[in-house]
């Protein structure tokens, strides 16, 4: 298949681009800076300097889109949600003008969104059909779906990636936590209850392969089916570290910190992949522990 990347240098997307080359895809990402991309990316991979110069996608058989500004890595300022938004919608919104603009789109139409979805639901096991918490981040969310699902068609599917905590080797969350880990000094947050949807990079990939392959639409939840408390995950990464985790910080500490951002580590979601499995998808990280220690080596 001929298939076209936004976000492609991103933790995601760095891991996906090798497995899909290796299955024989052409592959095309949509960057802002090819220069930077070049120096990231497989040779054999196909740049675009954005999207202005296409008047549609006609002759891509698949679309997946990855790309949005990290959303943990500022204060949720008036002008940092609105760059959060913008980034998320303004080129999801592009991407289905021009699928809708052709006479031949793409079969598929895979699109980026967050467990964040649901927003801060405590105890409650959450699977697609939870109704959500309307908070930030499912307002940013719910929109970037709605956008994406505009390119539902008889031709094209609409697959939506509701994605937990991905855990990487570099990059993401793991890079935030283990430089204080490795130091001794990590632990719980908070109160060290709240619950953490986790997947392992390798099922989040081949989550996407099996939505490519498969005739499947909607939302998807892409999390491990085991999300652990993060009190758990402490130990567990303290644990695969050889380092204690017994160092909890204070929730006012972090509310200080990070201001109303602070619910991305004070709240959470026991979030399930009932429609992922339902489908018949097998995951191969179940076990937190087995997991990191696969990441952190």
């Amino acid at each position: 298949m001929k298939i076209l990347i936004t976000g492609g240098t991103g933790l995601i997307g760095r891991h996906l681009i090798p497995r899909l080359l290796e299955l024989g895809h052409q592959i095309i990402v949509v960057t802002r800076s090819p220069e930077k991309a070049r120096q990231r990316l497989d040779a054999r991979v196909g740049l675009w300097k954005g999207l202005d110069a296409c008047q549609n996608l006609d002759g891509i058989d698949a679309v997946i889109n990855l790309a949005g500004e990290p959303i943990a890595d500022k204060r949720w300022t008036a002008q940092q949600k609105q760059r959060l938004c913008d980034s998320r919608w303004q080129i999801t919104q592009r991407l289905v003008d021009l699928l809708r603009a052709g006479t031949r789109p793409p079969a598929v139409f895979i699109s980026g969104s967050a467990a964040g979805y649901y927003g801060d639901l405590g105890e409650v096991v959450v699977t697609e059909d939870e109704p959500p918490h309307n908070e930030f981040t499912h307002k940013l969310c719910a929109r970037w779906e709605q956008i994406a699902q505009q390119a539902q068609s008889d031709v094209t599917r609409v697959c939506l990636l509701r994605t937990g905590v991905v855990l990487a080797p570099r990059g993401g969350i793991l890079s935030k936590m283990t430089p204080a880990f490795k130091l001794g000094l990590g632990g719980p947050i908070g109160s060290g209850r709240q619950y953490l949807a986790w997947i392992h990079v390798d099922d989040m990939v081949n989550g996407i392969l099996w939505l490519l392959d498969n005739p499947l639409s909607g939302p998807f939840n892409m999390v491990s089916p085991y999300p652990v408390r993060n009190e758990q995950f402490a130990h567990a990464l303290g644990h695969a570290l050889n380092r204690p985790a017994i160092f909890r910080t204070p929730a006012a500490a972090i509310r200080l910190l990070m201001g109303e951002s602070s619910v991305l580590v004070l709240g959470g979601q026991r979030a399930l992949p009932k429609r992922l499995e339902d489908s018949g998808f097998a995951f191969r990280w179940y076990d937190l522990e087995e997991a990191l220690a696969d990441v952190v080596k």
